[in-house]
């Protein structure tokens, strides 16, 4: 009888050990002199000193990249989801006031391909470069008849610092303020298991196909749009104090995201001033999506929402503006609960 080995039952521990010495460079091209580990460490090790905030609170968060995974394993290009990931946890903290100081990801797969588990891990270091965040450890495992050959599931978790003074939980949101909405990029990591539905599954598109309403286009460029940071944006709004509330909108829409922000006594209402991506609007046609279905399961192209005084919203605007954002006005703090639709 043959002696058993690991790798005969699906796990090849050299093909691991291959893909962290592919990672390692760009794991520790995001280090800072807070960190005081090194790749391959049991735990990252990072010095908590923050001596220009007198009263620090650490904020975490942890998410995953969904089934987006699964457009990236069409086209087989995996080098934007850490990206989203990343990105994604950044916003998650960001809407609190709070700054990334490092991520730890998680990677989950059926059988381990080196450049692939690499290429995730190179976009989790460009995403954490991008926002001045260590990606500070990891873990990859491979589980063979948990998932299957060619799945990955991707999660991570951020912590990040804020002053207590400075922690924004919508406490403050009063009727009659104003909702500014930022663009964003896509779909971001939300609702992709409805759109490959409509898109492929329904549609018979390809990844590689075109429509006339993405005007050129490809499905999967498309699909596959990083997921925005929002970070560099909202700095300059906090240290001026500009902002009362934010919500990140992710699963749930803008109806299931704002609703988490608002204080008892206080609803909203949208008007949906912004263009609505060209993606949407193909989902929407091709699967006859009604719209408040649309609106549950996406962000529709409104990726952040901050809430301020109305009298300062022309200020908000411009300092955006500047940055070569796009803000617009896209609704009202009211008295009430819930959010809705201005005309349905």
């Amino acid at each position: 009888m043959k002696s058993a080995g690991y790798k005969d039952s699906g796990v090849d521990i050299e093909e691991g050990n291959r893909a962290v010495s592919m990672m390692k460079e760009a794991v520790r091209s995001t280090f800072n002199n807070r960190v005081l580990s090194d790749v391959g460490h049991f735990g990252g090790l990072f010095r908590a000193e923050f001596p220009n905030v007198r009263e620090p609170v650490l904020v975490a968060s942890t998410d995953g990249v969904g089934t987006k995974l699964k457009v990236a394993a069409m086209v087989g290009d995996y080098s934007t989801v850490g990206h989203d990931l990343v990105n994604h946890c950044v916003n998650d903290i960001l809407v609190q006031g709070a700054f990334p100081l490092f991520f730890m990801d998680y990677i989950a797969c059926g059988e381990l391909k080196a450049e692939t588990a690499a290429d995730i891990v190179l976009g989790l270091a460009k995403g954490c470069s991008e926002n001045n965040c260590v990606l500070l450890g990891g873990e990859t495992a491979e589980m063979p008849g948990f998932y299957n050959p060619g799945d990955y599931d991707v999660a991570g978790t951020i912590v990040g610092v804020v002053e207590k003074s400075r922690i924004i939980d919508g406490s403050k949101i009063r009727p009659e303020m104003t909702i500014i909405g930022l663009p964003s990029s896509g779909l971001h990591t939300n609702g992709y298991s409805l759109a490959r539905k409509v898109l492929f599954e329904d549609s018979g598109l390809g990844p590689d196909d075109t429509h006339q309403l993405l005007e050129g286009v490809t499905i999967a460029d498309s699909l596959l749009a990083v997921h925005r940071s929002y970070l560099s944006l909202m700095q300059p709004l906090f240290e001026r104090e500009l902002i009362v509330g934010i919500a990140h909108i992710t699963g749930g829409g803008i109806l299931g995201n704002l609703s988490r922000i608002l204080p008892e006594g206080c609803g909203a209402v949208i008007e949906e001033t912004w263009e609505v991506p060209p993606i949407f609007r193909l989902i929407k046609e091709l699967g006859s999506v009604q719209s408040t279905e649309m609106r549950r399961a996406f962000n529709m192209g409104a990726g952040l929402l901050v809430v301020a005084e109305t009298h300062l919203q022309n200020e908000i605007i411009s300092e955006l503006e500047q940055a070569g954002e796009e803000p617009f006005v896209c609704g009202m703090i009211t008295v009430g609960s819930g959010v809705s639709y201005d005309g349905g």
